[in-house]
């Protein structure tokens, strides 16, 4: 039904006499408005007969603003060059600030109100501090701190904890700290700001501390704070420490009844490489969402436990529970380390079906799980489809390569990386170094080598002389007998205690007959005790993975596939493979 006022002919007929309106019905129409137009005819109404309800008239129009219409803007600024008085225009922009708290805009309403010479008050500052947080506009944000301190602001609670959000989002740790410093006055919101601007800097141990001065300030910390504290722990790693806080939430929080504190405690726990603490948590938790079952899975595959990780998938499945891309990531980084190619197809068929994109951490794993399976042309075919591309995804498809004995392809998408304007991180080298060892490319492996730090300034890691293992293997093969003792030195330079230098040169010498060398070696192994890791692999068949040690006899089909080794031994004698006879490890 038409509201009876505004629709009535009368309002734009000049020659009649203004209406006289009942209060009532006045305030009964306003309500009515259900756009901008009928506001403006409302408001056509009342300039001559009621100027004093302008300002209703302009709450009212703020629930009707459209940041992104022109227009609704314009008319909203006219509104209040009508009104009389500067209080009366402060709190209009005060209202039209904090709608549009949410965008870019506000900040230039500020302005235009400042130009105006409207001066803000205790509630303006923090609404455009928090679009300014927003949109990491620091330096817009520096000059409103002036303004809080030239208007007499700065020591008000709200306008400090708004200051303090804005330089903790925009990563200024040390102005967070000097404002909470210097605050006359100090809530739960402050405390918790300055806890989360050190979680998000790095800064764990001064997160934690600064939560045990709050308790002392009997300060009782909300939901919010404890999971910020929470997450601080889990960085730590520290297991006594995360004990700790726990007791000391329960304290003051049922925590088994808080879905957001049993997910940080479950976290904090696997973190800290606690999973019987984190599932006895979890399992009590009588609220579960996603999150919580994504904090088991994801620690469980952190924690190298794969097949219970697995489990926890299947049983989440039997809830019925919908997984999310976090979930799918971490079930893919399970099927990889296990080999479990079935399941892992499966999750690809899931995300195609449920039109989910396979880019950025969903791309990057199921191009990961396939080439970790030996399915590289599944994982280049994935990589290939991927519209945004990163360097985990040049990275994954480089490794992948590598280690199914692609080494030219590894190096061609190597070489399209500085193409694209994708740098190379510590883990791509290795993915190189890998290919160049796979493929016996010495000179090239030691030249990437050389890269890392001579041309992308980064500082070569343990991984990196781990490589270099395999090129001593390559220096075998090609007689580079003095290349090998070079890398061999820098390798037990560095970690002195680990088998595979050792190993792979006393090959080398032994291919070179240069046996004393050989001896040498083995006699400094024996002496300092070293022995050599087990080989292991992993295969699955008919979606069962069977897992294989060297000297391990418990597999229950061991003699039979014992016998069919020595038969493929005798095969390939018979066709000429004999084995290498100068190895003495």
């Amino acid at each position: 039904m038409e509201n009876p006022i505004i629709s009535s002919s009368k309002i734009f007929n000049p020659s009649n006499s203004p209406p006289k309106i009942p209060h009532t019905n006045y305030i009964d129409s306003l309500e009515s408005c259900q756009s901008t137009r009928e506001i403006k005819q409302l408001h056509a109404l009342t300039i001559k007969t009621r100027p004093l309800q302008t300002q209703l008239i302009c709450s009212k129009l703020l629930s009707f603003i459209n940041p992104s219409s022109r227009e609704s803007l314009n008319y909203a600024r006219e509104l209040v060059n009508h009104l009389d008085t500067p209080h009366l225009q402060l709190s209009f922009y005060n209202s039209l600030i904090k709608a549009l708290s949410s965008s870019s805009l506000s900040i230039a309403l500020y302005r235009e109100m400042i130009t105006k010479g409207i001066y803000p008050d205790t509630y303006t500052i923090p609404y455009v501090l928090k679009s300014c947080a927003k949109f990491r506009a620091l330096e817009e944000g520096r000059q409103i701190h002036a303004h809080s301190v030239k208007f007499g602001l700065s020591s008000n609670v709200y306008v400090l904890n708004t200051l303090m959000r804005l330089y903790a989002v925009c990563g200024v740790t040390q102005y967070v700290k000097e404002l909470f410093d210097q605050s006359p006055e100090r809530d739960l919101v402050s405390w918790t700001t300055l806890i989360q601007a050190f979680v998000k800097m790095g800064f764990a141990k001064e997160a934690i501390r600064a939560y045990f001065d709050m308790c002392r300030a009997n300060l009782q910390p909300d939901k919010r704070t404890l999971v910020v504290v929470l997450s601080a722990c889990s960085r730590l790693g520290d297991l006594s420490l995360g004990t700790r806080i726990h007791e000391n939430i329960c304290d003051v929080h049922d925590v088994y009844s808080d879905v957001f504190i049993g997910n940080a405690l479950v976290d904090m726990y696997m973190k800290c490489g606690d999973a019987d603490s984190a599932r006895q948590l979890f399992e009590e938790m009588p609220v579960k969402n996603v999150v919580s079952w994504n904090s088991m899975i994801s620690g469980l595959v952190q924690q190298g436990q794969f097949k219970e990780a697995l489990h926890v998938f299947h049983d989440m499945q039997g809830i019925g529970l919908k997984p999310d891309s976090v979930t799918l990531v971490a079930v893919l980084n399970a099927c990889s380390n296990l080999g479990k190619l079935e399941l892992g197809k499966w999750v690809h068929a899931y995300i195609d079906k449920n039109q989910i994109k396979a880019d950025g951490f969903i791309g990057n794993a199921l191009v990961d799980m396939y080439a970790k399976c030996g399915s590289i042309e599944q994982a280049f075919g994935v990589f290939r489809g991927m519209e945004c591309k990163d360097v985990f995804s040049y990275t994954a498809m480089i490794v992948g390569f590598a280690m199914n004995g692609e080494a030219e392809r590894a190096l061609d998408i190597f070489a399209e990386m500085p193409v694209v304007g994708i740098k190379p991180d510590e883990v791509t080298f290795v993915g190189v170094l890998s290919a160049c060892g796979h493929a016996g490319m010495v000179e090239e492996g030691w030249r990437h080598f050389e890269d890392i730090s001579r041309v992308y300034n980064l500082e070569p890691q343990t991984e990196h002389y781990g490589c270099m293992v395999d090129l001593l293997g390559a220096c075998k093969i090609h007689g580079k007998v003095e290349l090998g003792e070079t890398v061999m030195k820098k390798l037990v330079a560095i970690e002195p205690e680990r088998d595979g230098a050792y190993i792979l040169m006393s090959n080398i010498y032994s291919s070179a007959n240069r046996w004393k060398d050989a001896l040498k070696l083995r006699k400094i192994m024996k002496e300092r005790k070293m022995k050599k890791a087990p080989g292991c692999s992993l295969i699955e068949v008919n979606g069962i993975v069977h897992e294989f040690r060297k000297g391990d006899k418990s597999h229950p089909r061991n003699e039979e596939l014992r016998k069919l080794l020595a038969e493929m031994a005798i095969h390939l004698q018979n066709h000429g493979q004999l084995p290498t006879r100068n190895f003495i490890i």
